[in-house]
């Protein structure tokens, strides 16, 4: 029988240590990830900038009509993102700002600026009717009647919705443009 020297065993516990240290760390690091992931943490960078709507609101159902008094259907045969407007009558400064900050995101988009449109509901400023994504929509109370939060006192708010016609989130007014920015660049990515 061949016994052990004191080296050879000191190597052997060395290499059992640094197995349960492996295991430790990597067993580790997953119960903490699954510990941040039940508690619903998320870092920043993954977080919208939006108010996220729970559920998506179907509007599929309510199909509004262009201002040439066009059908405009909610699900085409290119994957179209809208974000849409739905302001207050008499809506006017306020109103000719936040279209000429929608017309700044849409070109901000590039390249995939061709699959965002921005339904405006009711006639839009002067200022921005020339923008190839605006889609000037007959008003619609029943549309603007199921909207979230939509006659919010302290402006108007935008709202996203999908290709298929449900609407995802809600900006509330005075919102960061960058921020609805980077959520359409998100959600154009999946597409």
């Amino acid at each position: 029988m061949n016994a052990i020297t004191p080296e050879q065993l000191k190597a052997r516990n060395r290499g059992r240590w640094t197995l349960v240290a492996l295991f430790g760390l990597f067993f580790g690091a997953v119960a903490l990830a699954g510990l941040l992931r039940f508690s619903g943490w998320e870092p920043a960078a993954h977080r919208n900038t939006g108010q996220m709507i729970e559920p998506h609101l179907d509007v599929r159902a309510l199909p509004p009509t262009l201002a040439s008094g066009q059908p405009y259907p909610w699900k085409s045969e290119t994957q179209v993102w809208r974000i849409l407007v739905a302001p207050a009558p008499g809506c006017a400064v306020e109103c000719v700002t936040l279209s000429q900050d929608l017309a700044k995101v849409w070109q901000l988009f590039g390249h995939r600026a061709d699959n965002v449109e921005i339904l405006w509901l009711g006639t839009p400023p002067a200022e921005v009717q020339g923008l190839p994504a605006l889609r000037a929509l007959q008003p619609q109370p029943e549309l603007r009647a199921v909207l979230p939060g939509v006659d919010d006192v302290a402006g108007t708010p935008v709202y996203v919705v999908d290709p298929n016609g449900f609407v995802l989130m809600r900006y509330a007014p005075g919102f960061e443009l960058a921020g609805l920015r980077k959520d359409m660049a998100t959600l154009l990515k999946l597409k």
